[in-house]
């Protein structure tokens, strides 16, 4: 795909992921943390033509983009997507399957990526960071970006994405989007975000709140999955998620990682049927 396709199916990603009822997240039927989807779509069209640079690293990618969003809105709305999705950008660009490609760019991912990339997350400075021995983004990388990535997935799940070849993507996310191809767009994007945060404690939450305090959040969306019919009516479909967001925001919840894996799945889902 070239530069204007990617940039193109990063931006409807993100518009798409805001068009449905994301349980504690910002979206069209409720602001939150905060935030609101106007910021967001600010940040999409400004990350988007870094992201999808030809030929540029990924860790350049993510740095430009992050500055690009944080100079439209003055707030962290995407790091997260910019982190998961830099990877497939550069991915999508080489010829032939994309988990493949995929696979052979975060292989030869290196310091200068690290570098660049821990910038981009300090100058983001996301809720609930804090310090951590080793290789913190503080301070330089002295390791290669899957490296550091490694240090830090046993408790970000978005660092490991970049361990286990974005296995979450592939075999939670677009597995779910397979498993409803016949029901509204929306419908289908809220069955995946219901599933992420189902299948493991939201990492941002986590951050922020703590593990028990995550793993409550997990506990709750793994109960109403089994109560939502994604092929149901807009007005049926939505209730029971329209009250799990209002519960969740009322406490200050954010489960922003099973957000972020959201835009993810969907941007993958354009890269391979562009």
């Amino acid at each position: 795909m070239n530069a204007d396709a990617i940039a193109a199916a990063f931006r409807a990603a993100c518009h798409a992921e805001l068009d449905a009822l994301k349980a504690g997240n910002v979206h069209r039927f409720s602001a939150g943390h905060g935030m609101e989807v106007a910021h967001f779509e600010r940040a999409a069209q400004a990350a988007a033509p870094a992201l999808a640079a030809p030929g540029k690293p990924v860790g350049e990618r993510i740095e430009a983009a992050v500055a690009a969003s944080l100079d439209a809105t003055g707030l962290n709305t995407n790091l997260g997507i910019i982190l998961l999705c830099a990877p497939l950008a550069a991915a999508a660009e080489q010829p032939g399957p994309l988990r493949e490609n995929l696979d052979a760019v975060l292989t030869g991912l290196d310091i200068t990526d690290a570098l660049a990339a821990f910038r981009a997350i300090a100058a983001a400075n996301p809720g609930g960071l804090g310090r951590h021995a080793g290789h913190d983004v503080a301070a330089p990388a002295r390791i290669g970006l899957r490296e550091a990535m490694a240090e830090a997935a046993s408790r970000d799940r978005i660092a490991r994405q970049y361990v286990s070849g974005f296995t979450d993507v592939f075999e939670i996310g677009l597995a779910r989007l397979a498993e409803l191809a016949d029901a509204e767009p929306e419908a289908r994007t809220e069955a995946v975000h219901l599933a992420f945060m189902a299948a493991f404690p939201d990492s941002h939450i986590a951050r922020k709140f703590g593990d028990a305090a995550a793993e409550q959040v997990r506990t709750e969306a793994a109960e109403l999955t089994g109560t939502v019919d994604f092929r149901a009516t807009a007005e049926r479909r939505r209730a029971p998620l329209h009250a799990f967001d209002a519960s969740l925001k009322a406490r200050g919840l954010n489960p922003g990682t099973s957000a972020d894996l959201t835009v993810a799945t969907l941007f993958a889902a354009a890269l391979l049927s562009p």
